[in-house]
C-alpha cells in the first residue's frame, strides 16, 4: 500500500510504498476513502523539515540543550549520531481519516467489517487505529463531510473548556480551519462571535458562518473593536486558534476580556504573559489538549479502557460522535471549507500548494482510489516447522529477520548485523512505516507486518527481536520452536513464568542440537570491559564493584515504566549492569537486594541501589539513579581489589591505580560492545559454536533482575 511520509531532515514529502499495517488487538484495519489535510499543523511540520539546521535549532531550544548535554556527557560523535538518527526517522502525516472497516481486531467491540468510520489515522490507503479513536459515520453524512470530524473535535474541545452560555460574546483569534469550525460551534451555543484574522478571505468565511463582527483590514485596534462589539463590557471569552510564535494573541485576548473572562489556547502561540493584564481582571487561561479527555492516555487509546460517561461525559471518541451528529443535523456546515480536492496520487502536489503564500488553503481533501492500490497482502498460511534442530542453512552470510524496527533497531542493531556480514532478509513492524524505512536504509529484502510469516520462512536462519519488552519472551520461545537462532534485546522476560517458558523452549530445541539464544547484554563485549576482564582474570581475591548509572528521569506514563509492557526500569534497563557485574566477577550471584538510599530517591520508583553478592565473596553495588543531570556522564564502573582500583568512565576513559599493566586508556568515541556482541553471535551461527553468552548466565541474570524489580524499594 502507499502512505504519505515526510522527512524531518529535508522536509520532502513522498507517497511511499509500505507494508499494510497488521490488525491491532482492540483496533480496526480501515480502508481509506478520504482524508483531510490539516493546513495549520501539517504546514508547520513541512516548514520545519525544510528549515536548515540553524532554523531547526532556533525552533527547538530544549532539544538543543539536550544535544549539548549529550555532547558533554558522551562526546560529539555519539551526540551527532543520535541527532541524525532522530531526523532520519520518517514522519507519518495526517490525522483526519474516513474509510471502511476491513478487519476487526480481538476485543474491538462495537464495530464490524463494512462499517463506515472516522478515525485519527494518517494519510494512507490502509490504517490501523484503536477502537476508542474511531467513530461510526451516520448514513446521512457524506465521506467528504465526515473528514472534518476529527479536526472538528479539536475545536469542540476548546469550546467545551471555554464553557459558553447563551447570549455571551466570544472572540476567535485565527480563522483557519479550526477557527472557522469554532465560530460555528460557538454560534450553535447561542453566542455572538467576533472573528479576528489578517486574511480578508478567511474573515469573509467567518461572516458567512454568522460572526457578528470581524476585524477589518482598515487598521482598527483589535481591543477597541472588541470593546464596541461587547458593548463596553469586554468579551466573555477568547479562543486562540492561531499558529504563531508571537505573544500578541494572548496579550490581545487579555485586553479584550471582561473581568474574570476565559481564554482557551487551542492553537499555538507565545506564552510570555503580562501579569497586570491577568491580575487586575482575574483572567483564566487554559490550554486545550487535542480531541479531549483520553488523549495521550495509553490505557484509553491503546488498551481500550473507556471513561464512564457518568464521570467523563465527553471523551475524544464521544467528541468525534458529537461533531458527526452536528454534521448529520446540518448544524455544522463544512462544504464552504473545502478549498481543494486532490487525487491521492497527487498528494505531494497538495503539500507544495499548502506552502504557497498566496493560495487560500482551508480544507484540502485527498480522494483515494477504489479499490486501493495494493490491498493488504493475504496472510500466508503458517506451515508446520519441527521443533528443535539447527536451521538447515547456516552459511557464511546467515539470513536474518528483524521483528521490530524502532530507533534502537535501526540506529544500532541493523548496522551491526550488516557490518557482521548477515543477509538482511526481512524486517517486520506493526505499522509498516518503520519496517519500510529500515528496509530502504539498510537493504532488507522484504519489509512486512506479518510476523507469523517470519517463523515459517525456511530461508531465515536467525531472528532479531527488538520489540517492546512484554513480547520478548513469547517471540523468543516461538522462534526457538521454529528452529531459528534468536538474538533478543534485553530484557529476556518480565516475570518468572516467562523465563520458564523461554527455558523450556530452549531445552526442547537443545535436545535436538537446537538453535542459539542470546540476549543483548552488550556491555560485557565493550573493548574497555574486555580490558578490565583480562586484568581481573589474574586476581584471586574477592572484588568489590561499584556501578553508578545516571539514568535520567523518564515520564511516569512512559511505556518502560509500565510493569505490564516495559517491566519497569530495573528489569528493563538495570539488567545491563547486573549482567556486567556477573561477567566481571565470573561467579554466580548468590544474593541480591534492592534498597532506596534516600527519601528523595525513594520517591522515584525507577531509582534504586542494587546490592549483589557472588559465590567467591565478591560484592557489587549498582546505583541506578533517575535524579541526576543529563550533562553528567551516564555510566561509571569501579573495581576495588587487592590494593588496586580500576575506573571506567562512560566507556571513554579507563584508568588503573596500582596496576603495572595499565595506567590509563582512552577511546575517541563510546563503544558499548553492540557490534562485538552481534559479530560473536553471527560467528556462532556460522560455525555452530556456543552462544556468546552462556545460556545458564542469561537465565540466572534474568531471574535475579526480575526478583529485584518485583521487590520494590525496601
Amino acid at each position: 500500500m502507499r502512505q504519505i511520509l515526510q522527512s524531518l531532515n529535508d522536509g520532502s514529502t513522498s507517497l511511499t510504498e509500505v507494508p499494510a499495517p497488521a490488525v491491532p488487538r482492540g483496533g480496526l484495519l480501515i480502508r481509506t476513502t478520504r482524508s483531510l489535510l490539516s493546513a495549520g499543523t501539517e504546514r508547520m511540520l513541512v516548514e520545519f523539515g525544510r528549515a536548515g539546521w540553524l532554523a531547526k535549532a532556533r525552533q527547538q531550544p530544549d532539544k538543543v540543550r539536550q544535544a549539548l548535554d549529550k555532547i558533554q556527557a558522551d562526546g560529539l560523535p555519539a551526540a551527532l549520531e543520535a541527532v541524525r538518527s532522530r531526523l532520519d526517522q520518517p514522519l507519518a502525516l495526517g490525522y483526519c481519516n474516513v474509510g471502511v472497516v476491513g478487519s476487526v481486531g480481538a476485543d474491538a467491540r462495537g464495530f464490524v467489517p463494512g462499517d463506515r468510520v472516522v478515525s485519527n489515522g494518517p494519510h494512507a490507503e490502509w490504517v490501523a487505529v484503536p477502537r476508542n479513536l474511531c467513530a461510526h459515520i451516520p448514513a446521512e453524512v457524506a465521506d467528504d463531510e465526515a473528514t472534518f470530524a476529527v479536526v472538528g473535535a479539536i475545536a469542540l474541545q476548546g469550546v467545551r473548556l471555554a464553557v459558553p452560555t447563551l447570549g455571551e460574546s466570544f472572540a476567535v483569534i485565527g480563522l483557519g480551519l479550526i477557527g472557522l469550525l469554532a465560530v460555528q460551534l460557538l454560534r450553535a451555543n447561542g453566542c455572538r462571535v467576533l472573528g479576528i484574522d489578517p486574511d480578508a478571505r478567511k474573515r469573509e468565511l467567518a461572516r458567512r458562518f454568522g460572526a457578528d463582527v470581524v476585524a477589518s483590514e482598515r487598521g482598527e485596534e483589535v481591543p477597541a473593536v472588541a470593546e464596541a462589539f461587547s458593548h463596553g463590557l469586554g468579551v466573555d471569552g477568547v479562543l486562540i486558534t492561531a499558529a504563531t510564535d508571537s505573544n500578541e494573541p494572548v496579550r490581545q485576548a487579555a485586553r479584550m476580556c471582561r473581568k474574570r473572562g476565559r481564554i482557551v489556547l487551542v492553537g499555538v502561540a507565545g506564552l510570555t504573559l503580562e501579569r497586570a493584564d491577568f491580575y487586575e481582571k482575574e483572567l483564566s487561561l487554559q490550554v486545550s489538549c487535542s480531541y479531549g479527555p483520553g488523549r495521550y492516555d495509553r490505557a484509553y487509546e491503546e488498551q481500550g479502557h473507556d471513561y464512564p460517561p457518568g464521570f467523563v461525559r465527553w471523551t475524544e471518541q464521544r467528541n468525534f460522535e458529537a461533531v458527526l451528529e452536528m454534521l448529520r443535523s446540518h448544524r455544522l456546515d463544512v462544504q464552504p471549507l473545502i478549498s481543494h480536492r486532490f487525487a491521492f496520487d497527487a498528494a505531494p502536489a497538495a503539500y507544495e500548494l499548502l506552502l504557497s503564500p498566496t493560495e487560500l488553503c482551508i480544507g484540502m481533501l485527498l480522494e483515494y482510489p477504489s479499490p486501493p492500490h495494493g490491498s493488504p497482502p493475504p496472510r500466508p498460511v503458517t506451515t508446520a516447522v519441527a521443533a528443535g534442530g539447527r536451521p538447515a542453512r547456516s552459511t557464511d552470510s546467515p539470513a536474518v529477520a528483524f521483528i521490530g524496527a524502532g530507533n534502537y533497531a535501526s540506529r544500532v542493531l541493523a548496522p551491526a548485523f550488516a557490518a557482521g556480514g548477515a543477509r538482511l532478509w526481512a524486517v517486520a513492524s506493526s505499522g509498516g512505516v518503520t519496517a519500510a524505512h529500515c528496509a530502504r536504509k539498510f537493504g532488507f529484502a522484504r519489509p512486512t507486518t506479518d510476523v507469523e510469516a517470519l517463523f515459517s520462512d525456511r530461508e531465515i536462519d536467525a531472528v532479531v527481536i527488538a520489540t517492546r519488552h512484554d513480547s520478548h519472551a513469547s517471540l523468543a520461545a516461538r522462534a526457538l520452536a521454529a528452529g531459528k537462532h534468536v538474538f533478543v534485546e534485553k530484557p529476556l522476560a518480565l516475570n518468572p513464568s516467562e523465563v520458564d517458558a523461554v527455558a523450556d523452549a530452549w531445552a526442547a530445541a537443545a535436545a535436538a542440537g537446537g538453535p542459539l539464544l542470546t540476549v543483548g547484554f552488550n556491555r560485557r563485549f565493550a573493548p574497555a570491559v574486555q580490558r578490565m576482564k583480562a586484568l581481573l582474570s589474574g586476581v584471586r581475591t574477592a572484588k568489590t564493584f561499584i556501578v553508578t548509572v545516571n539514568a535520567g528521569a523518564v515520564a511516569a506514563d512512559h511505556w518502560t515504566r509500565d510493569p505490564r509492557i516495559g517491566g519497569g526500569r530495573i528489569i528493563g534497563e538495570a539488567c545491563h549492569f547486573v549482567d556486567l557485574l556477573r561477567y566481571l566477577a565470573g561467579q554466580p550471584i548468590v544474593a541480591a537486594h534492592r534498597d532506596a538510599p534516600t527519601a528523595e530517591v525513594a520517591a522515584a520508583d525507577d531509582s534504586a541501589t542494587l546490592a549483589l553478592r557472588f559465590a567467591d565473596g565478591s560484592a557489587g553495588t549498582i546505583h541506578y539513579l533517575a535524579s541526576g543531570h543529563r550533562a553528567f556522564p551516564k555510566e561509571r564502573i569501579e573495581v576495588f581489589c587487592g590494593g588496586r582500583v580500576l575506573q571506567l568512565d562512560n566507556f571513554l576513559r579507563l584508568r588503573g591505580f596500582g596496576w603495572k599493566e595499565l595506567s590509563g586508556a582512552r577511546w575517541w568515541r563510546q563503544d558499548k560492545g553492540q557490534r562485538a556482541l552481534v559479530a560473536a553471535f553471527l560467528d556462532a551461527v556460522r560455525s555452530g559454536g556456543e552462544s556468546p553468552i552462556p545460556f545458564a548466565e542469561l537465565i540466572e541474570v534474568s531471574r535475579v533482575v526480575i526478583a529485584l524489580g518485583e521487590a520494590g524499594p525496601s
